[in-house]
């Protein structure tokens, strides 16, 4: 592991919370964190830290459409066995009917 993601990671362990997909604040996050002298050094740290986390929330957001997609999926399901169910139901009542042997209105 390189040096950027190696520093990143020790800091994004320690405060994670005061980072966000914004990198100037990252920046100025970074300078009350952490004594960097190097400027260059400080912009790599804050860009990695600022790719990690909109990668998370991009993660994040994908995994949280999955999860809908499959609860609204299973919803789907359910009323299509359910309707089919009915279906069936409303099919043994016309059959009743339509057998005249076991049907009660045949025998009246």
């Amino acid at each position: 592991m390189n040096r950027i993601k190696r520093l990143s990671y020790e800091v994004l362990d320690i405060h994670k919370s005061k980072f966000g997909a914004d990198f100037t604040d990252n920046k100025k996050a970074l300078d009350q964190i952490a004594i960097i002298r190097s400027k260059g050094l400080k912009n790599e740290i804050a860009g990695y830290i600022t790719k990690f986390i909109k990668k998370e929330t991009r993660e994040e957001k994908i995994k949280q459409s999955q999860i809908e997609s499959a609860r609204l999926e299973n919803f789907t399901l359910e009323e299509k066995i359910s309707s089919a169910e009915n279906d069936d139901e409303i099919q043994e009542e016309i059959d009743a009917i339509s057998d005249p042997e076991t049907s009660d209105i045949a025998e009246g």
